[in-house]
């Protein structure tokens, strides 16, 4: 009797319960919302009313960097349908941007660029120039640049300024600067800025000269060429020889006559045997290019020249990595004679006859101005166009091509003096970094890499 009673109340319990459960309202109250259509509910996305299903916040203040209104630098933005923002594009990403406002004075302009690889760190700094002096950023991260400081000009502003880099120190020259000479920072201490942006000051100043226009080092031989100097010095603006061996106690090393704008130093080690592991200067001299074996500092020598048609202003070169092509950039040729952008190439082949190659004409009316060659690419700063990437791989059967670029530059591609000053295509990562007069650094990188 005991045990059916048991099983009476067992059964009455059981259908209350489901009962309960059959009848109880379900509360589909707490829908989740995503007012932005990017895959993430509102609750955890940083920028919920814009779409931004990669969540980038550069600055780490917990607001995507699309509608972060306090980010001062330009986020990260992909080439697509031909643009990255408001930038023209093919295959090159837009990582960051830093206003040429921010990385100097107010009403400065950019200049050159050149990049620094840490050996201990592996870490990337962009080495942007400026009228007003130097801004030291680390790009290691590219999509979020860090600015570490800047370091002030020795004298005056000037609208040219380069810098170049060995052993870890960094050289600064500028034009029209009156006794500026040779800044020397040690970029070591980039690696323990505490609170940036700092203003720093120079470890030490080289005063062998005033003005420059620009200046190279080869790293080889721990030599620097300092460019475009005074015409009324004892070389006549000739390349000025700087023993660098001992980074912070630069000491004059002689020289040689004839104005110079710009220049490559090598260890040479392509085909004309005879020069094998010496030491040769191509000078990119306003009406022609010049060769100058300068191994012996005592006594350079002159090894070769050459001109070519329609000159404007013989600016700057670099040589194919084989050494066998030198290409040149004329900056006044698209001014004076309204070509599109025009390339020369050489075959220096036998350095002491050199041979007019081809020309190569850009599909703008830009201005070219600084390139550089790394593989088989021709990286050129072409102001109004930007960063031009040109392919090289067939310059011995004269089949060169653009294949790809970043404009800098947007309003337009006309021939005038803004946009893109410089390139530095080095970095062992693949960033790439350009200097535009107008709008200061960019951070670039290949769409596949």
């Amino acid at each position: 009797m005991f045990l059916k009673h048991l099983s009476f109340v067992f059964t009455l319990l059981f259908l209350v319960t489901a009962y309960s459960c059959k009848t109880e309202p379900i509360d589909d109250s707490t829908e989740i919302t995503d007012s932005d259509s990017d895959g993430i509910e509102d609750a955890n996305d940083n920028c919920p009313e814009t779409a931004n299903p990669d969540q980038e916040d550069s600055d780490n203040d917990g607001i995507g960097d699309v509608c972060d209104t306090d980010y001062p630098f330009e986020p990260q933005a992909y080439c697509e349908d031909g643009f990255a923002n408001i930038y023209p594009c093919k295959d090159y990403n837009l990582m960051a941007h830093i206003p040429i406002e921010i990385l100097a004075e107010v009403g400065a302009s950019g200049t050159d660029c050149w990049g620094w690889t840490d050996p201990t760190t592996q870490k990337e700094y962009a080495l942007f120039c400026a009228s007003s002096g130097v801004a030291f950023v680390d790009i290691n991260i590219p999509n979020a640049p860090i600015l570490l400081g800047k370091l002030p000009t020795a004298t005056i502003n000037s609208s040219w300024r380069d810098v170049k880099v060995y052993n870890n120190y960094a050289y600064i020259l500028a034009d029209n600067a009156n006794d500026h000479g040779m800044q020397i920072f040690d970029l070591t201490r980039l690696r323990n800025v505490n609170n940036p942006p700092e203003t720093f000051a120079a470890d030490s100043r080289y005063t062998g000269f005033g003005s420059a226009h620009n200046m190279v080092i080869n790293k080889d031989s721990g030599f620097a060429y300092a460019v475009g100097t005074t015409r009324s010095g004892i070389y006549a603006g000739g390349p000025l020889f700087i023993n660098i061996q001992d980074p912070i106690n630069p000491s004059d090393a002689g020289g040689f006559p004839g104005y110079a704008h710009d220049a490559q130093v090598v260890t040479y080690n392509g085909p004309d045997t005879r020069y094998t592991n010496r030491e040769i200067l191509i000078g990119s001299n306003e009406n022609e290019v010049v060769i100058v074996d300068v191994t012996n500092k005592s006594n350079p020598t002159k090894i070769s020249s050459i001109t070519y048609n329609n000159v404007g202003y013989t600016h700057q070169g670099w040589f194919t990595e084989d050494m066998t092509y030198f290409i040149l950039g004329d900056e006044l040729d698209e001014v004076n004679i309204g070509n599109q952008t025009r390339t020369i190439i050489f075959n220096f082949t036998n350095l002491e006859a050199p041979k007019y190659h081809m020309d190569y004409l850009g599909p703008t009316a830009a201005i070219d101005h600084n390139g550089y060659v790394k593989e088989n690419v021709y990286y050129q700063a072409s102001y109004t166009a930007g960063f031009r990437e040109i392919n090289i791989s067939n310059i011995e059967s004269k089949t060169i091509s653009e294949t790809g670029y970043f404009d800098t530059y947007p309003e337009n591609d006309n021939t005038s003096f803004n946009g893109a000053w410089s390139v530095y295509p080095f970095f062992p990562s693949g960033n790439i970094i350009v200097s535009d007069i107008n709008r200061g650094l960019f951070v670039i990188r290949k769409k596949d890499l």
